[in-house]
């Protein structure tokens, strides 16, 4: 399981990288008249896997952390900031559902999606580094 959680999360970042892509050119296109290819379909899809995972993951941690040290919240900042991103992750998730649910034009929903999303992984950035720490202290103990 120690391995497990760091290797679902870092997949769901690198899917999640991917739909910042998507989203970035959806953003060039609408607000900044530029013309660029915005595969909605692949925006959606691959934004439900990677939140998804993160929420699995989330989980996978809470439980990892828990069967092989009996406590909670052991590691610190990283516990910390996974707590912050959980409303992000769910409100991904809700946002992008109710949009692809009932397509119309928006402004606003769609910048408070895309200016959230970017903090999420900005934290979710920070949440590799504080990984690398929980890994290097818990588990091979240096």
């Amino acid at each position: 399981m120690l391995v497990m959680h760091p290797l679902l999360q870092f997949i769901a970042l690198i899917i999640a990288l991917y739909v910042f892509k998507l989203g970035l050119n959806r953003f060039k296109s609408v607000h900044l008249k530029r013309k660029s290819p915005f595969d909605w379909k692949k925006h959606v899809r691959y934004g439900l896997a990677a939140t998804i995972i993160w929420i699995v993951g989330f989980f996978g941690g809470f439980f990892a952390v828990y069967s092989e040290w009996n406590g909670i919240f052991l590691t610190g900042l990283h516990a910390k900031i996974a707590l912050i991103l959980v409303p992000f992750i769910v409100f991904a998730i809700a946002s992008g559902v109710y949009m692809d649910k009932r397509k119309k034009m928006r402004r606003v929903l769609p910048l408070v999606h895309a200016g959230l999303n970017t903090v999420m992984l900005l934290l979710v950035l920070v949440q590799v580094f504080t990984g690398i720490q929980v890994f290097r202290v818990f588990v091979w103990g240096s």
